[in-house]
């Protein structure tokens, strides 16, 4: 038994490409926002090791 694989090219403009990468770029700053303020010491300091690691500064 065989399979075929098919793929499609998206061509986007720039300005959709911008506004996808801000949009991606705001749910990054919300999801590291809520899990920096998050209640459970584990998940945030699984975050705060994270950004101390890549060299964001949380501080």
């Amino acid at each position: 038994m065989t399979t075929a694989t098919q793929t499609q090219t998206i061509n986007l403009t720039l300005s959709q490409r911008l506004v996808a990468g801000g949009l991606a770029l705001i749910l990054g700053f919300v999801l590291l926002g809520g899990i920096g303020f998050a209640s459970d010491m584990r998940v945030h300091n699984g975050a705060h090791d994270t950004r101390h690691a890549l060299g964001f500064p949380c501080h």
